[in-house]
């Protein structure tokens, strides 16, 4: 399964990155999300929303093969890992990312929690 955005019903309103962070890094804190909701400003209430599609470019240039497909998600094997961060820098999407307080890079599990709590809607599955 792949996430898809519907770019058009997006408010802004960052409860999916609230809901990803709280649910896959334990904390409240929207910048650890693992998708990006992009204001284009200044045209008011248009928001481009960024999120990984598995297309397994970050696990192409692992050069220790720590980010590995498992149920249809590539996943990040935190103690392989040797953050070189040489996926953050492959990644098409920008949705690869390091926080400040994090040793390994951030990506998307397919946990789904973003597309079950999104009140619009912008969020879903769509197959492969």
């Amino acid at each position: 399964m792949r996430l898809k955005a519907m770019e058009s019903n997006c408010s802004g309103c960052r409860i999916c990155q609230t809901v990803c962070a709280l649910r896959n890094q334990k904390e409240t804190n929207p910048s650890k999300a693992a998708l990006v909701i992009e204001g284009c400003f200044p045209a008011p209430g248009k928001y481009k929303v960024h999120v990984c599609n598995q297309c397994g470019e970050c696990a192409q240039v692992c050069p220790v093969d720590a980010i590995v497909k498992k149920n249809g998600a590539y996943i990040i094997d935190h103690d392989a890992c040797i953050q070189c961060m040489s996926c953050i820098e492959a990644c098409p999407r920008g949705v690869m990312v390091q926080h400040p307080n994090t040793d390994v890079p951030i990506k998307c599990n397919n946990c789904g929690e973003c597309v079950s709590i999104c009140p619009r809607e912008v969020l879903c599955f769509e197959k492969q």
